[in-house]
């Protein structure tokens, strides 16, 4: 039996950092604040908007961190198809693995309206079984909620399932769904914290991660 896939968006299919870090330049510079360069940007990443505009300032004053996201989400929402591109082989990786009868899932902790928006844009010839984001009152990753959500949708158990992800987010989101994950290194965190966090599999390119699902993974869960 092939395994489900559930995919994380951000740092795992999409390379969303450039348009990320422009939107954030653009937040910051409007109140007055320095920006950050693309690598700077990189390590703020993975753990949520509200942990970005944090990360991304020294003054954490309440009032000052609304006014930044208050900002960001519309500049966001209107200029992301400009800096977000699939990575490469991406598309054909996914499309292959539905071809070999997985079904596949993402899992993001965007909105999910957005997620759901993004994913349509970006991966309009691939077919996703079910798309999640974050829905008012539910817990973001790593709670497992979205990713039980998302087997129940699926119709399998936690034991036929892997979630591929660039986070220890990622990781932690399986364990907590007692499901398998895979580490790929590519996104925006870097390898050691990745080993550290205890993934199942780690890989280091999609072609690589193409040839750990196309080796009989299914035999292994």
């Amino acid at each position: 039996m092939k395994p489900s896939l559930i995919f994380d968006l951000d740092g795992t299919l999409v390379d969303s950092l450039p348009g990320i870090a422009a939107s954030l330049n653009r937040t910051l510079s409007a109140h007055g604040l320095p920006g950050h360069s693309n690598a700077m940007v990189r390590t703020f990443v993975g753990d949520g908007l509200a942990t970005l505009i944090k990360r991304s300032v020294s003054n954490h004053d309440p009032a000052l961190l609304e006014s930044l996201l208050n900002y960001y989400r519309p500049d966001y929402e209107a200029s992301w198809a400009s800096g977000t591109r699939p990575y490469p082989g991406v598309v054909h990786l996914l499309s292959e693995l539905a071809r070999d009868g997985h079904k596949l899932a993402v899992l993001s902790n965007k909105t999910h309206e957005f997620t759901a928006t993004m994913v349509r844009a970006i991966f309009p010839s691939v077919h996703f079984d079910k798309v999640l984001g974050l829905r008012e009152g539910m817990r973001p990753k790593p709670a497992p909620a979205g990713a039980l959500e998302v087997l129940s949708a699926l119709g399998d158990p936690p034991s036929n399932c892997i979630l591929i992800g660039d986070s220890v987010m990622d990781i932690q989101t399986a364990a907590n769904a007692e499901m398998k994950s895979i580490a790929v290194t590519w996104g925006y965190q870097d390898r050691p914290k990745l080993i550290a966090a205890g993934p199942w599999k780690m890989v280091d390119t999609v072609d690589g991660l193409a040839r750990v699902l196309g080796s009989g993974v299914e035999e292994e869960m």
